[in-house]
């Protein structure tokens, strides 16, 4: 079982208060540390340490750009 974490847990993981670089989408968290494109925690106008799923809508690519990734937790609702 994956373990939970807070918003407030997740916002610290954004590339700049830590190393980790971590987004949620419908409630999983993904570890997108070695991603080239989140090197320095944001992604063009997305930031690291968040919740996309809202913002998904606006981006040019589907939701299986996450299939890349490890999800490594679980968002507390």
């Amino acid at each position: 079982m994956l373990p939970e974490y807070t918003r407030s847990q997740l916002a610290l993981r954004n590339g700049q208060d830590r190393d980790e670089i971590w987004v949620a989408y419908k409630g999983e968290i993904y570890d997108v540390t070695k991603s080239r494109l989140w090197r320095r925690g944001n992604h063009y106008e997305h930031w690291a340490g968040q919740d996309l799923t809202e913002e998904l809508k606006d981006a040019p690519h589907t939701e299986y750009v996450f299939d890349k990734f490890t999800v490594i937790g679980i968002l507390k609702k």
